[in-house]
């Protein structure tokens, strides 16, 4: 063999080794859309989530996360999520009711009275893996619950009872068991995407909002609603879920440590989550916020309808849940 010809092999030899090698380094890129903040828990999880999965993957998968509702709203994510248009959220549990009506119980009011409480329920609860299980059947899957605290209020004047709330209007997002409860308590409601809602509230079309301590403070809804009222009214973790044309794809190994990697994120953004409160709420105050714990014992009792409500609707499955949870108190109490 001639000297160019070697050459000519040589220089084709190297551009196939060139070739197999980025081949083996191809990643494939997945979505992952939410609304909260940069700056937010959730994001933090998001990120955690990534490299995890990029890990146990061996970097063959990369996570591209988009905060701030940059790809949607939360129903519109989820629609995303079930059209394989993304392929992972991470939403309040009662955003998944339009696809499984019955999660629209998992916001039944003051159920829960700790997170060690919540993170019980929503890791053994019978009730809830069956309402789970019923979703990839709806083009989403379940993978882990993550965290993001109870919902309290945020509004312009001190809300100290349900007689505070009557005439106000209360923002809140698309759920049908959110807006029964805040219509017995008094209020009405005003349903918004999360990116309108400050706007809203400094301009006084809606009075005030209701959200987890997280979320107030990353979207910073204390400058425009100073009064953050510790309601606690719902207890609002965060399925974080897959779309099930994605989840197909996965070999069961990558499922696996997909799901590996879901779980971890959610246990350390559970605990990120409850550490944090507390400084959150100190910072809020010292920006101007009054952070006031109402006597909860009137919301509780303006509330009683709206088990009966869910009664009508819902059946066997209110006494079931209600039960589960009534159960999990008593296995794990509050000292008062």
């Amino acid at each position: 063999m001639n000297l160019k010809r070697k050459t000519i092999v040589k220089l084709i030899a190297v551009a196939f080794a060139g070739c197999l090698c980025t081949a083996a380094q191809a990643q494939t890129v997945l979505k992952f859309s939410h609304t909260d903040q940069q700056q937010s828990e959730r994001h933090a999880a998001a990120v955690v989530f990534a490299k995890k999965v990029a890990d146990y993957t061996e970097n063959r998968y990369k996570v591209n996360v988009f905060c701030c509702s940059q790809l949607g709203n939360d129903p519109k994510n989820i629609e995303q999520l079930v059209a394989g248009g993304i392929d992972f959220t991470v939403s309040s549990t009662g955003s998944y009711a339009p696809h499984v009506d019955t999660l629209n119980l998992a916001m039944l009011p003051f159920m829960f009275e700790s997170f060690e409480q919540g993170w019980k329920f929503y890791d053994e609860s019978k009730w809830l893996k069956a309402q789970f299980d019923k979703a990839p059947a709806k083009g989403f899957r379940v993978l882990s619950t993550w965290e993001s605290g109870f919902r309290c209020m945020t509004t312009k004047q001190a809300i100290n009872s349900p007689a505070d709330a009557k005439g106000k209007k209360m923002r809140t997002f698309p759920n049908e068991m959110m807006r029964l409860l805040l219509e017995d308590i008094g209020f009405g409601v005003q349903i918004m995407p999360i990116n309108e809602v400050y706007l809203a509230i400094q301009t006084g079309a809606v009075f005030g909002q209701e959200n987890p301590i997280e979320m107030i403070h990353s979207m910073k809804f204390y400058e425009v609603a100073p009064y953050v009222g510790l309601t606690r009214h719902v207890y609002s973790p965060l399925p974080l879920t897959i779309s099930e044309k994605t989840w197909q794809k996965f070999s069961p190994a990558d499922q696996k440590a997909i799901s590996k990697a879901a779980i971890e994120a959610g246990g350390w953004n559970r605990i990120e989550v409850k550490a944090n409160e507390a400084r959150q709420l100190a910072d809020m105050a010292s920006k101007g916020a009054t952070i006031n714990s109402p006597d909860l014992q009137p919301f509780r009792n303006a509330v009683k309808p709206t088990y009966e409500k869910a009664k009508v609707k819902y059946g066997s499955d209110v006494d079931i849940i209600l039960a589960e949870a009534a159960a999990v108190r008593k296995a794990l109490p509050v000292k008062k």
